[in-house]
């Protein structure tokens, strides 16, 4: 009989778990960079021979397409090990800092250690690359780690199976299952760093829970991400891409296009297209359709509770003089939703100000760059956004002014594409950032030191004090750190310090 979550939270032994990781973070941090290294390699290896098998249960879990499992979760894993495997030796090496006059003779460096024990809160939108990414992230910096991943899409044993083949250190990268209960109770262990992916009202939890221990956080959370298109643009090609950004995934991912805004001198041009394009996407007709295996370009929405909000935001939309221009519901007895288009939308929408996370692409008119920016920027969320125009000036400028983490021009959700970019968001939308240098440092306890020699010069700032060291001292501090350097002067002062150092001693 399958044990209840109440159940499996119960018999969590949280404690056990912790132990196992300090143990294996000793072995993991006596490991080279380049062995951890040949570590990630062979289970990018690992994947890329399983791909069919992986592809299977992902789509099994969460209803995907086939393409986009491949795409978007095993193509991302090789892609972020190709960036990482000759990136990072350098972003984990010792730096060398600049280190003023005023201290000559000493050196700066900035060292890279583990934190510990890393705790990853995957979502159930791409399962298989949220783990792997923040748990690689962690193993390369020296970390072991603890996942628990979305209790709908839990690929029960895929990690344990790689960890194994590949010759993990053991223990190195557990899986607990369970739901938000089991989360809580692995917050409650004390990990030494927590990296969240999922909605803005779990993030809040976690945090105020990690706050009462003073655990560091790192939350990804949602997105009303705007996609911004000038009068110059190509429409064939920007209509494809915003097509392809609201519905890739089914629009269940925190950077698809969730409201686009169209200048008015090419809206009607660009609508047409759209809806064209829109229409001419496989899904489903019925459930027996959805059920004959045949391939479609949106897969099924994961949670069937999704769908409520989706209908939701629909149906608030109408009611306040939206107009459905197509799609614009379930697929009756499936959790396949169609590819909606939505006109004559206006900012007190809930969908213009929530998440959706659905199929969903409502498209408002903008007259000018100023007003443009102003209803991007009018949004709790801050992720992503998109700016299409043949002006890459102004794209740039425009893109400047967004409030977002994540700015892709002519092209859509590309930032995250690219492994050796920082990823994450500003306000609702979250904190830190995964990717590039920053994805490893986050991991890491940055570490700032000064090397000086051992000599018998005493220090002229140390003790005792006295009324001639604060007049030397305040020469010293004119003479260097005015606008106009007196290089004479600070020079006379500097060596008059160094001999009061050892001339005034206790």
């Amino acid at each position: 009989m399958e044990k209840s979550p109440e159940d499996i939270a119960k018999d969590i032994d949280v404690a056990a778990y912790y132990k196992k990781a300090e143990n294996a973070q000793k072995e993991i941090e006596k490991l080279s960079i380049q062995q951890r290294i040949d570590l990630l390699l062979k289970a990018n290896d690992y994947v890329m021979d399983n791909q069919e098998k992986l592809v299977d249960q992902i789509c099994r879990e969460t209803g995907k397409t086939r393409f986009d499992a491949l795409s978007n979760e095993v193509f991302s894993i090789g892609d972020f090990v190709d960036y990482y495997r000759k990136a990072t030796p350098k972003l984990l090496a010792d730096r060398k800092e600049h280190t003023s006059l005023i201290m000559m003779g000493k050196q700066s460096k900035v060292l890279l250690s583990p934190l510990g024990t890393i705790l990853v809160i995957t979502p159930w939108n791409y399962p298989l690359y949220q783990m792997f990414m923040p748990a690689m992230s962690a193993f390369l910096t020296g970390n072991a780690c603890i996942i628990k991943p979305s209790e709908y899409t839990p690929l029960k044993g895929v990690f344990e199976a790689l960890c194994t083949a590949c010759g993990f250190p053991e223990n190195a990268i557990q899986v607990v299952y369970g739901d938000g209960r089991v989360g809580g109770q692995l917050l409650d262990g004390r990990p030494d760093k927590i990296h969240f992916t999922g909605s803005v009202a779990t993030g809040k939890k976690i945090m105020a829970q990690a706050a009462s221990q003073l655990i560091p956080v790192e939350l990804e959370l949602g997105g009303n991400d705007p996609a911004i298109v000038f009068d110059d643009v190509n429409i064939s090609r920007t209509a494809n891409g915003l097509v392809w950004g609201a519905f890739t995934n089914a629009g269940q991912s925190c950077t698809s296009v969730e409201r686009a805004y169209v200048h008015s001198a090419v809206y009607d041009d660009l609508m047409k297209e759209v809806i064209r394009l829109t229409a001419a996407l496989r899904f489903p007709e019925d459930k027996a359709e959805a059920n004959s295996g045949k391939e479609f370009d949106l897969g099924y929405i994961t949670v069937p509770a999704q769908i409520d909000i989706i209908n939701k935001h629909i149906d608030d939309a109408v009611s306040k003089g939206a107009k459905i221009e197509c799609g614009g519901k379930a697929v009756e007895n499936t959790q396949f939703f169609q590819p909606t288009i939505l006109s004559g939308v206006t900012h007190d929408m809930l969908m213009m100000q929530e998440e959706s996370f659905g199929p969903l692409l409502p498209i408002m008119k903008f007259s000018n760059e100023e007003e443009v920016i102003e209803l991007a920027n009018d949004s709790v969320y801050g992720l992503s956004a998109s700016v299409w125009s043949k002006d890459l000036k102004r794209a740039l400028r425009v893109a400047r002014k967004l409030k977002t983490g994540n700015v892709s021009v002519n092209n859509v959700m590309l930032t995250e594409g690219n492994h050796a970019l920082p990823f994450g968001g500003t306000k609702d939308s979250g904190f830190g950032r995964i990717k590039g240098s920053y994805g490893l440092e986050g991991f890491c306890n940055v570490k700032a030191v000064i090397l000086d020699k051992q000599s018998k010069l005493i220090d002229p700032h140390w003790y005792p004090q006295s009324a001639t060291k604060y007049n030397t001292m305040t020469d010293l501090m004119r003479a260097f750190f005015m606008k106009s350097k007196k290089w004479l002067k600070f020079a006379s002062s500097g060596m008059k310090m160094d001999s009061l150092g050892n001339k005034e001693k206790l």
